[in-house]
């Protein structure tokens, strides 16, 4: 049995794939997925798997250098924000800030490896996770 962190072995899977600067989205209940991109439903019921609690466990597992998020969080979702730049402090990373409208956020997903779909239901709890090096 895997002693990681981690257990989902989909989820862990597509994170030891990706390469360098590639992306796996991480979103609440209602964002649309793209067709063609690969989705790994998460969703429980309403509120879990939470979006905070999902990524901390991926980034036990992924190094990222780059987030991107809708710039619309910061009017309707502060908290959610807030919490998420302390995980990534929690786990000794700094990623590049990029903030788009959330239209522009849900074409960029379409460029994703995999968008992986958590059961949180509040407003704009979505990011997309540029994957860095660990050298």
């Amino acid at each position: 049995m895997k002693r990681n962190r981690l257990l989902n072995s989909e989820l862990s899977y597509e994170i030891s794939r990706i390469g360098h600067t590639a992306s796996i989205t991480l979103c609440d209940a209602g964002l649309p997925i793209p067709s063609g991109v690969k989705r790994i439903d998460l969703a429980i019921e309403n509120g879990y798997p939470t979006f905070l609690r999902t990524l901390d466990a991926i980034l036990s597992e992924m190094m990222v250098e780059e987030i991107v998020i809708a710039k619309e969080i910061h009017d309707h979702n502060q908290s959610i924000y807030d919490q998420m730049i302390q995980i990534f402090e929690t786990h000794s990373m700094n990623p590049k800030l990029t903030e788009v409208s959330h239209e522009a956020f849900k074409k960029l997903t379409s460029d994703s490896e995999a968008i992986v779909r958590t059961g949180e239901c509040t407003p704009y709890a979505n990011v997309i996770l540029k994957s860095g090096v660990v050298f």
